[in-house]
């Protein structure tokens, strides 16, 4: 019997993404509605790309085998 092919998780390959290095970076929560009551400052932070914490990142590479 043949082994069976790991599939990629849709919802995580939506939110996540490997670097050329192998890092797993994702985007930031706080930055979809509301926006006016935070500063600019704030807002400019929360668009950048962040690496995932050392704790789940062998839980969201095994839903991303391909990348």
């Amino acid at each position: 019997m043949a082994k069976q092919k790991l599939k990629t998780h849709k919802g995580v390959k939506k939110r996540f993404h490997r670097t050329g290095t192998g890092k797993i970076m994702r985007y930031q929560a706080n930055k979809r509605h509301i926006l006016t009551s935070k500063r600019p400052g704030r807002k400019r932070r929360l668009s950048r790309v962040v690496a995932v914490a050392p704790g789940d990142v062998y839980r969201i590479a095994r839903l991303l085998p391909r990348s």
